[in-house]
């Protein structure tokens, strides 16, 4: 059994901020309907993107990781809390574990960074997903970008 046609990592430089930005445009932006002006915020200069490419360079999905002031001012969590966000697959690489090692890419930068947990805002469509990657839900259901959400956090 051969591992996973695919690699992430935390992405470097004009080049692969555009691969995930382009990722992220397709699934909000053109799948999901939400608008371009909110999908791309000031954070993102701040933030930890983590991008999955094919072998060929193709960009497969995105993620990013908000810490310390950025993260707490988005989620009022403590500074050593945190927040996964912007996370996108493809819709050609979905099923393939691509979504996972996201995730997984994203814990391992907060790490990194001392963070002693992850807190995210899911899709409700997507609770299944984070659960089975160890994630809890808490507090009430919420609309972002007219989708509903939940809240959802990680102890590392």
């Amino acid at each position: 059994m051969s591992g996973p046609s695919y690699a992430v990592r935390v992405a470097e430089g004009p080049a692969d901020r555009a691969a995930c930005f382009a990722v992220r445009k397709e699934v909000f932006v053109t799948e999901q309907g939400v608008p371009e002006e909110i999908e791309y915020d000031d954070l993102d200069a701040v933030a930890v993107h983590v991008l999955a490419v094919r072998a060929d360079g193709v960009p497969l999905g995105t993620g990013r990781l908000l810490h310390g002031a950025a993260a707490a001012g988005k989620t009022g969590a403590d500074a050593d809390v945190g927040s996964l966000g912007r996370l996108a697959v493809a819709k050609a690489a979905r099923g393939l574990g691509v979504g996972a090692a996201l995730v997984r890419a994203v814990e391992g930068a907060a790490r990194a960074r001392g963070l002693t947990a992850v807190d995210l805002h899911a899709q409700t469509q997507a609770l299944g997903f984070y659960e089975r990657l160890g994630y809890t839900a808490y507090g009430p259901e919420f609309p972002d970008a007219g989708i509903p959400h939940r809240a959802m956090r990680r102890a590392l």
